[in-house]
């Protein structure tokens, strides 16, 4: 008999240090995989903000692009309209003539 109280004390034992184990094991595993998916998270989250940062600047500097567009045709038309009031020649050609271009011309 004394075989059969040693085989089920060591089996009583082994069953609770085994669980023991088993808990400490699923417990640092877990707070492992649960602190490797914060962090994967994490990086998906910040990958997702440069990205919309990206798109946000993209739309700016959209939006300047076409700002300046509007003002460089603003100005051609206006350079146009100077040029019509001068009376619709070379801008040079109605200059009156100076000292330096009359005596060039000797």
């Amino acid at each position: 008999m004394s075989n059969k109280d040693g085989f089920a004390s060591g089996l009583i034992t082994g069953a609770a240090v085994g669980g023991l184990v088993g808990a400490l094991l699923g417990i640092l595993v877990g707070t492992r995989i649960s602190d490797d998916a914060d962090v994967a998270e994490n990086l998906l989250d910040n990958q997702d903000i440069e990205k919309q940062k990206s798109i946000k600047e993209s739309e700016s500097i959209e939006e300047a692009r076409q700002s300046l567009e509007g003002k460089i045709a603003k100005l051609n038309q206006a350079i146009d309209e100077v040029r019509q009031q001068i009376g619709g020649g070379g801008v040079n050609q109605d200059l009156p003539k100076t000292e330096r271009s009359l005596s060039e011309q000797s």
